[in-house]
């Protein structure tokens, strides 16, 4: 069941309204039931999978607490994580696996049988066994009790606001909510309905325009001139920022209403002055992710330079990875990797220059500067997480810069935004302008509560326009959400 559909908007009040008129001790049972049903929506055999890895996880936990042997602690730890990454491995990287496996097979001159498995990958794999994971790692280090309500502990791992594509939230901060009593608050309610409104806002009119545009240069790029290779490239970093951040809107939102708190997914990423900024600001519950469970226990920061700049390779090559089971990812989270190697072995250096040429850290002019370099390098790497394989990927930046028609060639330039481009590009341009102007204003929590300031008249005018857009835009199918494929 997507976000952007009818059923869920008929969904979401039934589940609401019923989670409030229940007592609190039948309020977890009703909140689980109704998880697994959104889950089941989508393929009722999913949920054998989501039900093993809560088991799994659950028992581990409650034995890592029963015993004081650090090494069945290690072994309990061991198989949580096993199962959930099998079932990853299994699910989203076994034929990948295999290719890797013929491929460097017939680099020796053998020559095996190719054959696909092609498995369904269930959707949420990857952002639910990373939950329970982190789960297990929690109980392990010491950093949280086991859980004994198998109920409750169901309902963490299968909350169905977060469920498909995150926020992936931790334990020691959902499960207590999850026993907390919530009352309806009108406050909470009116807020949540807000992210709800903006992010489908952001899901149906601004990402899916832009997909008018982005689909047909990636889906055929053989052909494609530069200029709308660039345009293409530019309007898919906003659109998987805004199909992303308005899903994670719409959970935090719909979560909001029941009177629970998701953490921030997303903080203006493109407003960033460094690509560690970037990842402070993009995905925040994947990146803090990695770098609590990966990047921390590898060392972090506290080894060497040249160990430290392995960390980060290692971690951004496991994200690209986590992302999908192909070369283009892993080489976009390794482009991510190189550039925080490079950052940190040219800080020192780049301060000296600043210093020599006598210009502020802080100058307005260099943080621009800076943010148009950043969002750059972004744009770069993007190129291979939407491209479908390395050739076209590296066809796509060849033209970028030698794909443009000659000046004064007026048709060569129409040429270049062929006809399936041509209607959907002065409205994504647009749209794209008002997300500029949308970032500078502040965050969207900031953006709201300047909006609730402004007189009645002007503030329901932009929501009824928000709905109209959404509604005259929005697919009634309901497009699928970027990250639901991974």
């Amino acid at each position: 069941m997507l976000f952007n559909t009818p059923e869920f908007l008929l969904f979401f009040p039934i589940v609401a309204g019923l989670f409030f008129l229940l007592r609190q001790r039948f309020r977890w049972a009703w909140l689980l039931a109704a998880s697994y049903f959104f889950y089941a929506c989508w393929r009722p055999s999913y949920l054998i999978l989501i039900l093993v890895s809560t088991l799994v996880d659950y028992f581990c936990g409650l034995g890592m607490e029963a015993t004081s042997s650090r090494t069945r602690q290690r072994l309990l730890v061991g198989i949580s994580i096993v199962v959930n990454l099998g079932f990853l491995a299994a699910f989203k990287y076994l034929d990948f696996f295999f290719s890797i496996y013929w491929d460097t097979a017939e680099l020796f001159g053998w020559s095996p049988t190719r054959s696909v498995i092609e498995l369904v990958l269930p959707v949420g794999i990857s952002f639910y066994t990373f939950q329970t994971m982190s789960y297990s790692l929690d109980v392990f280090g010491g950093r949280r009790k086991a859980e004994r309500h198998l109920g409750y502990f169901a309902l963490y791992v299968a909350f169905f606001p977060q469920l498909v594509a995150g926020p992936i939230e931790r334990s020691t901060r959902l499960l207590p909510q999850l026993r907390a009593e919530h009352r309806l608050v009108a406050r909470r309610v009116w807020s949540g309905l807000q992210l709800i409104l903006g992010g489908l806002f952001k899901k149906v009119v601004i990402a899916d325009t832009l997909a008018k545009v982005v689909d047909p240069v990636f889906a055929s790029p053989q052909g494609q001139m530069g200029p709308a290779i660039a345009l293409a490239t530019i309007f898919f970093s906003l659109q998987i920022y805004c199909d992303f951040s308005g899903y994670s809107d719409i959970a935090i939102g719909v979560a909001r209403v029941m009177g629970f708190d998701l953490m921030k997914n997303f903080e203006r990423p493109y407003l960033a002055i460094s690509i560690a900024d970037f990842w402070r600001r993009w995905h925040i519950s994947l990146s803090t992710w990695f770098r609590d469970y990966l990047y921390f226990p590898l060392g972090g920061s506290r080894v060497r330079p040249f160990r430290q700049g392995l960390n980060l390779v290692v971690v951004f090559a496991v994200s690209g990875l986590w992302h999908g089971a192909n070369w283009t990812f892993i080489i976009w989270g390794l482009l991510h990797g190189s550039y925080m190697v490079v950052s940190l072995l040219t800080k020192s250096l780049r301060l000296k220059v600043l210093e020599g040429m006598g210009i502020s850290p802080e100058s307005s002019l260099l943080l621009w500067f800076r943010r148009a370099t950043v969002f750059s390098l972004v744009c770069l790497a993007w190129i291979f997480f939407r491209a479908r394989s390395l050739a076209d990927a590296v066809y796509l930046i060849r033209h970028i810069p030698f794909g443009w028609p000659q000046l004064g060639q007026v048709a060569g330039l129409q040429a270049a935004f062929q006809a399936p481009l041509a209607e959907p590009v002065v409205l994504g341009a647009l749209l794209c302008l008002g997300l500029l102007a949308a970032h500078l204003l502040g965050g969207q929590e900031e953006i709201w509560e300047r909006l609730s300031r402004q007189p009645r008249f002007y503030r329901w005018s932009v929501y009824y326009g928000l709905i109209a857009a959404v509604a005259i835009w929005g697919n009634a199918g309901g497009k699928e959400f970027i990250y639901f494929q991974f």
